[in-house]
């Protein structure tokens, strides 16, 4: 579909207190009609995929996937429209059937007679707007249909300090490609954030519906707590969404890679320039939201570059196991990008070789791996 792109898209925030279906499909309803309807952004026809955070199979209960009723709202109100939705994502481990069956997604497929796609053939795509990178290996299935709806969850991640609209079309990388990119990254985390902006814009979904009713604080993606937020918000904008939900929660957009990267760019994340439907950002503030551990962006911005690589690790956080936790499953060995990681009577980290990806921590399937801050952090509280 083409259109000339909105100056200064609106962001919909629109209160719900459970996942009853009735609550979701009103919320949801609510929040994409303040934006004009579901059809402004699909037409009768298409093919259009719904991109939920499906990280790993889990139940639905610890709040690391998107939640099974808020898909099924939107895949209703793209059926209503005469457009047909099909879900699909690229887990960290295990097939989007086993995350979707084990999370409850399954069932509402089922329900609803929709497809799910598994993302498994990846595809060079040419990003000629691209800031820093000018192509992508992306899944050739979210290449192919007319549009994309992406589905977040809000969660906290240790790496990113929150996962929100924009973290979650990291998802149309398959699998298998994901490390490249952890390991292209390093330990800088906003050249990762870059490439996140780069990739939004290259496959640019034509709206984002946040799943905020129950978020997650703490230690995100995979193990952290869930947070009752109690609400759901939407834009065809989802830079401009994600710096209204992380005002929500207290963050300062600092803290945030992906919104640093985009002010460093110049892209409008100023919260109060931004357009706010349904609920006032300041009546849903969360109080008290637990963070991951963050370390101060001047900090090393204002030193040379030799010796930030030398301060660099020791001020950010670090991956560590809890041995009375973890159960010698071999997952975090697996998925290391720099195999920095190995497997003997237990779990053992060449931190000279880790690169702060954190994707240990994050398919952990049993919590057993935080985040530990830096040593020169510890030293030296609050910079």
């Amino acid at each position: 579909m083409e259109e000339t792109p909105e100056k200064n898209p609106p962001v919909s925030i629109v209160r719900c207190a459970d996942y009853g279906e009735e609550n979701v499909y009103r919320a949801v309803g609510e929040a994409i009609g303040l934006q004009g309807g579901m059809k402004r952004f699909v037409k009768k026809g298409e093919r259009i995929l719904l991109k939920p955070n499906l990280l790993a199979a889990k139940a639905v209960s610890s709040a690391v996937t998107t939640h099974p009723q808020v898909v099924k709202a939107v895949i209703r109100l793209v059926k209503e429209a005469g457009a047909t939705p099909v879900v699909g994502d690229s887990p960290g481990v295990g097939s989007a059937r086993k995350v979707a069956d084990r999370c409850g997604l399954g069932e509402v497929l089922g329900d609803t007679g929709t497809e799910l796609v598994e993302f498994r053939d990846a595809v060079q795509a040419e990003n000629r707007g691209g800031h820093t990178f000018r192509r992508f290996e992306v899944a050739k299935e979210a290449l192919e249909v007319d549009g994309i709806i992406n589905i977040p969850k809000l969660k906290t991640h240790v790496q990113m300090f929150l996962t929100m609209g924009v973290k979650n079309m990291f998802g149309c990388v398959p699998g298998k490609r994901k490390p490249q990119w952890h390991l292209a990254a390093g330990t800088d985390s906003l050249f990762f954030a870059g490439m996140l902006l780069d990739l939004y814009y290259l496959l640019k979904p034509r709206l984002t519906v946040m799943d905020a009713i129950i978020a997650m604080e703490g230690n995100g993606p995979g193990s952290g707590v869930p947070r009752d937020a109690g609400l759901v918000l939407a834009s065809a904008d989802a830079l401009r969404m994600d710096a209204a939900a992380a005002c929500i929660l207290g963050a300062r957009p600092d803290d945030v890679p992906v919104l640093r990267a985009a002010r460093a760019r110049n892209l409008d994340i100023d919260v109060s320039g931004i357009t706010v439907l349904g609920e006032r950002i300041e009546d849903v503030k969360i109080k008290n939201f637990q963070f991951p551990p963050v370390v101060s962006p001047n900090m090393t911005e204002r030193l040379p570059y030799f010796i930030d690589r030398l301060l660099r690790k020791s001020l950010t956080s670090r991956p560590d196991v809890a041995g009375s936790i973890c159960t010698l499953c071999g997952i975090c060995v697996e998925v290391c990008p720099p195999s920095a990681m190995k497997k003997t009577g237990k779990i053992l980290i060449d931190y000279d070789r880790c690169i702060r990806c954190f994707c240990c921590q994050e398919m952990c399937p049993h919590g057993a791996i935080t985040s530990k801050e830096g040593w020169l952090k510890r030293l030296i509280p609050g910079i």
